[in-house]
């Protein structure tokens, strides 16, 4: 069994990390500086990866080839998976004619780009993410808005960012639940302990969204709408997390915040009105259509609502759980060994892959657009066309998923993330605020807030018990902070520009925007966190 090592530069932690960091430094160049493509950026720093692990970590290169494929068929399968369903159920109502009436529906209810950013990217694209979580809630939300008339690169943007405020909480609270199995924490206290650091970021996401999109001139005209949406969406993330557990708490946030919108556009209407650069400053007129259309468009989306909702019930779960297969991933499980501080002690490196072809919320997606297809009419050869359509639009995609989950992977079981991750916490009086930043690599090097808590969550409370801080509150902060991180993973960068149309060559442009606010709200919740730590207000 090999052990990891954590200071295997000269035995200095400052020295190994850094060194352990030169993938991510890598990923960072080529976006931000050379303003490479993702797939491009990701299979560089896939070989930067590779060089540290053999040269610096001394990693096997068995064990490392194993790691890699454990990562890419991870980033195939299941988060390939379930942007491809997203992508091929909004080409469908393309296809069909179904999202004009859709554009229509929502264009009635507000023309006003801000109130339909809100309304999509933000709180439905938050139920999205509270059903089904990965990239479904960005690729369907990113997918509607270009459809509405948005650009491209506006879409990916405001989706990216707005798939925020629920992430902490994901799919039926599976963050949650991870943080719970890694720190035998009790789950209701972590539950509360996360909502109560996000919540009081979810009150402001929708003004910084908009004053983001169109400046402050652009907000003024629509306060009243992102006071509503943040206060209804943070007072519910904050009250059914603290009262109920963290299972529902993204559904019941995001439905209070889309009923509180709806009600509110009912009544109000802004005074002003804002429109993109070059597009047409008086809307075009909205075709007005019978209930029965209206009805059959939106359809598609409610047998996702569905779909998603079916799967995530604990007996239908178990049922189709059945048909899985599960298997220790070859030349990689229990042959490392992670040792202290990140474990409480010496413990075999679990690899077990798990091929959920059927539980998976991409096959519920999945199903929702065959369904959808039916009742709508197409073809059996119409409905290929539109899957081929759809499978090469995703070519280059697929490619950037495989290769930053292989990337990801390498980086942990070599140890360079554990080395990162302990550099932050020896930063001592100071780690409550780096804490949060912790989660936020462990999301932006993984893509996902759960895999962040599984790879950081011990770290955090090993780290507070030392240091004499609440487990609890440092163990939150990991799963608070992750979620500001996924704006800016290349998962979710390639899967906003695939499912927005976004040229490859724009994912730099695109990883630059959405970096300083990433930053910004990650520093945020660390401020937040600093202050519950050495106030005892939570945890």
């Amino acid at each position: 069994m090999w052990p990891q090592h954590y200071t295997p530069v000269g035995g200095s932690l400052a020295v190994s990390a850094l060194v352990a960091a030169l993938p991510v430094f890598a990923l960072l160049y080529l976006l931000g500086v050379k303003r490479k493509p993702a797939w491009m950026a990701s299979l560089a720093g896939l070989a930067a990866a590779i060089v540290v692990a053999l040269l610096c970590y001394r990693m096997p290169p068995v064990t490392m080839l194993s790691a890699i494929g454990c990562g890419a068929a991870t980033g195939l399968f299941p988060l390939g998976w379930v942007v491809f369903p997203a992508i091929l159920l909004y080409r469908i109502t393309v296809d069909t004619g179904k999202f004009e009436i859709l554009k229509d529906s929502i264009g009635s209810l507000t023309p006003d780009r801000r109130l339909q950013g809100l309304l999509i990217a933000f709180a439905f694209g938050a139920f999205i993410e509270g059903a089904t979580g990965f990239g479904a809630p960005v690729a369907v939300s990113a997918a509607m808005l270009v459809g509405l008339g948005f650009s491209p690169f506006y879409a990916a943007g405001i989706c990216l960012l707005a798939n925020t405020a629920p992430v902490a909480f994901g799919s039926i609270g599976l963050p949650i639940l991870m943080l719970h199995k890694v720190t035998d924490l009790p789950m209701d206290r972590l539950g509360a302990a996360v909502g109560s650091i996000s919540a009081p970021v979810a009150l402001i996401v929708p003004t910084y969204l908009i004053l983001m999109m169109c400046g402050r001139k652009g907000l003024r005209g629509v306060l009243l709408g992102t006071a509503v949406c943040g206060v209804s969406f943070a007072g519910v993330q904050f009250l059914a997390s603290n009262l109920i557990g963290p299972q529902l708490v993204a559904m019941l946030s995001s439905l209070a915040a889309i009923a509180a919108l709806v009600g509110l556009l009912l009544v109000w209407k802004p005074k002003d009105e804002f429109h993109f650069e070059g597009e047409a400053s008086a809307p075009a007129a909205v075709r007005r259509h019978s209930p029965r259309e209206l009805a059959v468009a939106w359809m598609p989306y409610g047998l996702l609502v569905v779909c998603v909702l079916l799967w995530g019930l604990p007996p239908v779960r178990g049922l189709l759980e059945r048909c899985s297969l599960e298997f220790s991933w070859p030349g990689l499980h229990n042959v490392i060994q992670r040792v202290p501080p990140v474990v409480p002690a010496p413990a075999p490196y679990p690899a077990r892959y798990i091929f959920n072809w059927l539980s998976t919320p991409g096959s519920a997606c999945f199903l929702a657009a065959i369904s959808s297809a039916a009742f709508l009419g197409m073809s059996p050869r119409r409905f290929a066309r539109v899957l081929w359509q759809t499978a090469k639009q995703l070519l280059v995609p697929e490619l950037t998923f495989a290769a930053v989950m292989a990337l990801a992977y390498l980086m942990n079981y070599s140890g360079a993330t554990a080395t990162m991750g302990l550099a932050f916490a020896a930063t001592g009086v100071l780690f409550p605020f780096f804490s949060a930043l912790v989660g936020w690599l462990g999301v932006f090097l993984t893509g996902s807030d759960t895999s962040a808590n599984a790879l950081f969550g011990n770290l955090q409370v090993v780290t507070a018990g030392h240091l004499h801080l609440s487990p609890v509150l440092m163990a939150a902060a990991n799963s608070a902070g992750g979620v500001m991180g996924k704006m800016i993973s290349l998962q979710s960068i390639a899967v906003a520009a695939a499912a927005s149309g976004l040229p490859s060559r724009d994912e730099s442009r695109l990883f630059r925007f959405t970096l300083r606010h990433s930053i910004i709200l990650a520093s945020l919740i660390g401020l937040i966190t600093a202050l519950y730590a050495y106030t005892g207000w939570v945890g």
